[in-house]
């Protein structure tokens, strides 16, 4: 197993773990007319804008993992404004006029592209940085998660990193479990309809 930066060659394979990991660390695939959405939001931007804070688990016969972050969470949200969105926005129509109990999980991505949520405040200002890490099933269960979050770490310390969150899907189980290994603990008193924020300082 390759711990190892990511390379623009690598971009096509996040966008296929991103949405092979989407449904509380399994697949999506059925649930999404455009397999790219989930990517969209939680991996592309950060290899492209970020590329010195993503890294992939690279096997014989492909990625099978990776790790994106930001040390500044604020800042990104701005970035992301200023760089990201704007053309996603032209490209997906917003669903604004369509119940939100009727949207597609498609028209759900759509909706946070167009209108973001920031981060809560709380877990922002504690925990400034962040990062979101996805493996393969075939990846799972053999310490491939904490290798990758150990070399992000030692980045991330050398950039500026001190407390840092993770938002996990509370159906997402053994994503909390892993995260628990990791030094992060559920953060009680932050309203969240469909996160667990989890915090490291």
């Amino acid at each position: 197993m390759l711990i190892r930066p990511f390379a623009e060659k690598d971009l096509d394979a996040l966008y296929a773990i991103s949405v092979a990991t989407g449904l509380s660390g399994s697949d999506a695939s059925h649930l999404y007319a455009d397999p790219r959405m989930l990517g969209h939001i939680y991996a592309a931007p950060y290899a492209l804008l970020e590329t010195g804070l993503t890294l992939v688990a690279e096997e014989d016969d492909g990625v099978v993992g990776y790790v994106v972050g930001v040390v500044d969470t604020r800042s990104w949200e701005r970035r992301l404004e200023r760089e990201w969105w704007p053309s996603l926005r032209r490209q997906y129509a917003n669903p604004e006029g369509i119940p939100p109990a009727d949207w597609t999980e498609d028209q759900r991505r759509a909706d946070m592209i167009h209108n973001p949520k920031s981060t809560p405040a709380a877990v922002a200002e504690a925990y400034p940085s962040h990062l979101h890490l996805n493996l393969l099933s075939t990846a799972q269960g053999l310490g491939v998660g904490t290798k990758l979050f150990q070399a992000w770490l030692g980045i991330g310390r050398r950039r500026g990193a001190a407390g840092m969150h993770v938002g996990v899907n509370p159906a997402n189980t053994r994503g909390a479990r892993f995260w628990e290994k990791q030094g992060f603990k559920a953060l009680g008193g932050v309203a969240a309809e469909r996160t667990l924020w989890m915090g490291r300082p």
